[in-house]
């Protein structure tokens, strides 16, 4: 008997022809490889390179983390951001550049990372990240643009426009339905298949369609019960059918499930090295018919074009580092969003005498922790760069510990350092431990020793001036207190620069929220919920997330969605909307003319938004929903008239009914305004649609009012259509059941490993760090062990190692010892046939 990941040198493997140093021009056909050559291709050879194939010229391919700064490591690697990497300029998150709503600066930034990336040789660049913000506690949304699928994919193309004109290959990701990092490798997303479609996979098809990117990275999780890795709804029907994606797509690293599986499905590269294990498993799929050879012919081509189409090492010019540190300071002001100004206590005058107070003044939260995590060549604070600023500084305070534990002797040195100033600037912000891969937040509030902080040192002196430092949403019930709010997101390593520029008028302020502010968590349509424990991330919500839900719900909110203050004022006039014929078969069209006026003293930009909204019965669809956008830059008292093109889901629906893009007849209202709750122009258009209005007699009701803030399994089973599937973990554990569950293992010594994984998990909290590699063991499935060790496991052995930890211990040594006896032979083997020496 053949134990899975065993093979023999007839079964999994074939001689190579004589080796040739001859480079070749072009792709290389795939024919002219071996069946084995081919299936090492499609999993990685390390933990950041590919296979190569000497003999024919093919070489290895660099991929690397880069959503907002390249991060290629140096000597040891790993996948979480721990281990030293190459210096590169470390540019604002996506939540904060996506404020700016400005896809030209998003294409900029991306050139600017392709430049980097290129100068390092690095040829496949892993980001941007656009996973929809379904909730304000997602632990990685600093990473992402928005909650709107629109202005995520939008922004998101510019960015790999951007990196791609440099000749690396950029990878949007995680497709999809990756909202939550909490056993974020086990999950499945259960999610109706209209909103699947209009929320959670619009922004990946603007993306593919208006960046055309090279690679795609699948997300860890399951969608319906399938691995994103190897669904072929996804992967083929969806990215590579419909909207006709020809590149690769890469796992997450340690995201495969089942290598045959993902090459049948579209999954084209199994990261990072799961050792050679897996490509004698494709072999062996072929050889049996499992596999389709053309199938594992398409994979291998994606790679070589991949391969074809990278820059050549050491091409690439040298990067300008202080042009790239400037430019990461001018995108960090363009992102800041000013939420609050009375008495128009800013912009600051040059001269004015204030104290900075707050430890985030003089340490600064400039990114997040885990993959993403840069090493820029020099980090700015705001005590470093006040100097320029024009600002006299009498004193710095701490003010706080930025853990929050509580401390009277700062605080009290606060409010003397304020007692003495015109303004006080106070630097609030979340720490470290609250914003990381691996990990979703808890809460939306400031630790309450900031808090206190503030109401102390605004008693002191009103004139009080708060700038948040986060990657996402914070409640803001203490907004009393402070006479201006600047919120400056994560804004990278010149972002101390940035925002003095912003306080000082330098830049007037153009920020427009990406994301609605609520008012508290439990405002939120998924508190209590997220992020979801069990086997089951169950989307009940369904297409109200974010501002179509606030709006469709009468749920008020601290700050809307588009909201954004500046030094001057616009005003819109003139509203001409041009409804033309319907397109095609999906999508119905207008183009929307508005004229925009700077009325006041300042120079400033304005963000126009444009709004759909339905005025006849119909399917539940929200109140209103993003349609279109234009930034446009104005002079004190000039005017200029703007054209914004809708795009084509601008009106349409999923219809589940027919398998297709509808709109329906009737009439649509289109608003214009600043923010999704001022949207003072209007205008009706009548479309002839696709289908005639239905109505949906049937549908729960919460699906019609919005209000799907306690939604039953009843309810959201009538819009998935099928049973709402068990959530709770129960029985012996499984190779796709997360390391956490050793908890419930029947072996002591399980119990026990867990019991000290917990416990330093805990000890890393403490300290205000978080343990990334313990944060991924706990959430990782036993099978990634034989996909994160580079071969040295293999599935036989997982299989074990789960026997072992279900209490067999003599059953599952014996298969561990076994397979790793069996699993190093075969690796022996498999090497040197493709060396060509066997």
């Amino acid at each position: 008997m053949q134990l899975h990941g065993e093979t023999t040198a007839a079964a999994g493997e074939t001689a190579s022809e004589p080796c040739t140093t001859t480079p070749t021009t072009g792709v290389v056909p795939t024919a002219s490889l071996t069946l084995l050559e081919k299936a090492a291709l499609l999993t990685g050879k390390s933990v950041w390179e590919t296979h190569d194939v000497p003999r024919l010229g093919v070489r290895s391919l660099w991929l690397a983390d880069g959503p907002h700064g390249v991060r290629k490591q140096l000597g040891a690697a790993d996948h979480l951001g721990i281990a030293a990497s190459q210096e590169a300029t470390c540019f604002p998150t996506a939540a904060a550049v996506a404020n700016t709503w400005d896809v030209d600066l998003a294409e900029r930034v991306g050139a600017a990372l392709g430049a980097e990336a290129a100068a390092q040789d690095v040829d496949v660049l892993l980001g941007p990240g656009l996973n929809i913000k379904r909730s304000p506690l997602g632990g990685r949304n600093f990473e992402y643009f928005s909650e709107d699928p629109l202005l995520a994919g939008r922004m998101a193309a510019g960015y790999v426009r951007g990196i791609q004109s440099r000749g690396v290959a950029a990878c949007p990701k995680h497709f999809a339905v990756n909202s939550q990092e909490l056993r974020r490798m086990v999950s499945d997303s259960v999610v109706d298949e209209r909103t699947l479609r209009e929320v959670y996979l619009t922004a990946f098809g603007i993306v593919v369609a208006e960046g055309r990117p090279r690679t795609v990275m699948s997300s860890y999780n399951l969608v319906n019960g399938v691995y994103a890795h190897e669904d072929p709804f996804l992967l083929t029907q969806v990215l590579r059918r419909e909207w006709g994606f020809d590149g690769a797509v890469v796992s997450d690293w340690g995201g495969s499930n089942d290598v045959v599986a993902a090459a049948a499905a579209g999954g084209t590269l199994e990261m990072p090295a799961a050792g050679l294990d897996s490509a004698r498993q494709l072999v062996d799929a072929v050889r049996s018919g499992r596999l389709d050879e053309a199938d594992l012919d398409a994979r291998a081509d994606e790679v070589l074009r991949l391969v074809a189409d990278a820059r050549e090492p050491g091409t690439a010019p040298a990067v300008d580092v202080d042009a790239h540190h400037a430019l990461a300071r001018e995108v960090a002001a363009r992102s800041a969003v000013l939420l609050k100004n009375d008495d128009a206590i800013l912009p600051l005058a040059a001269g004015t005498r204030v104290a900075v107070v707050g430890d985030f003044a003089r340490t600064p939260r400039y990114q997040g922790s885990g993959s993403s995590a840069v090493n820029p060549p020099r980090l700015d604070s705001v005590l470093d760069v006040i100097g320029g600023s024009g600002l006299d500084l009498t004193t710095f305070a701490p003010g706080f510990h930025r853990d929050g534990t509580p401390d009277a002797a700062l605080r009290d040195e606060a409010v003397a350092a304020a007692q003495g100033a015109e303004v006080v600037l106070l630097f609030l912000g979340l720490d470290e431990i609250a914003e990381s891969e691996g990990l979703d937040r808890s809460t939306l509030a400031l630790h309450r020793a900031q808090v206190e902080v503030l109401q102390a040192v605004a008693a002191a002196n009103p004139a009080t001036v708060v700038v948040l430092a986060g990657g996402g949403a914070i409640s803001t019930p203490w907004l009393g207190s402070a006479r201006a709010l600047v919120h400056g997101y994560l804004s990278g390593q010149a972002g101390a620069g940035g925002i003095l520029d912003v306080l000082t008028g330098v830049v007037n302020p153009s920020g427009r929220l990406a994301e609605t502010l609520p008012v508290r968590l439990a405002d939120t349509p998924t508190a209590g919920s997220f992020p979801a424990t069990g086997r089951t991330a169950v989307y009940r919500e369904g297409l109200y997330v974010g501002y179509r839900y606030y709006t469709s719900a009468d749920v008020p909110v601290a700050f809307p969605f588009g909201f954004g203050l500046s030094y001057t004022t616009f005003a819109h006039s003139g509203l001409v909307v041009d409804a033309g014929p319907t397109t095609d078969s999906a999508t119905g069209s207008a183009t929307v003319t508005v004229t925009v006026t700077n009325t006041g003293p300042a120079a400033g930009a304005d963000v126009v938004q444009v709004y759909a909204s339905r005025e006849t019965p119909g399917v539940h669809r929200p109140v209103r929903t993003l349609a279109g956008f234009v930034r446009v830059e104005l002079e004190p008292g000039e005017s200029r008239t703007v054209t914004v093109p809708l795009g084509d889901a601008a009106f349409r629906h999923w219809d589940v009914a027919t398998g297709a893009w509808q709109v329906e007849q009737g009439a649509w209202s289109v608003l214009v305004g600043s923010h999704v709750d001022d949207l003072p122009l209007g205008a009706t258009v009548e479309l002839a649609g696709t289908v005639p209005p239905r109505t949906e007699d049937d549908l729960p009701e919460p699906y019609r009012t919005g209000r799907v803030h306690d939604v039953s399994d009843a309810q959201f089973a009538a819009l998935l259509g099928r049973p709402v599937p068990a959530a709770a973990w129960s029985g012996p554990l499984g190779v796709n059941d997360p390391l956490s569950r050793l908890a419930d293992a029947r072996s002591p010594l399980a119990r026990l490993a867990f019991r000290i994984l917990s416990w330093r998990r805990d000890a890393a909290d403490r300290k205000g760090t978080p343990d990334l590699n313990i944060l991924f063991l706990l959430n990782m499935p036993f099978r990634a062990i034989g996909k994160m060790t580079g071969g040295l496991v293999d599935a036989a052995m997982v299989d074990g190692i789960v026997q072992l930890v279900n209490g067999h211990f003599f059953r599952g040594t014996g298969a561990v010892l076994r397979g790793f006896v069996r699993n190093r032979r075969a690796d022996r083997r498999t090497a040197r046939t493709l060396r060509g020496d066997a």
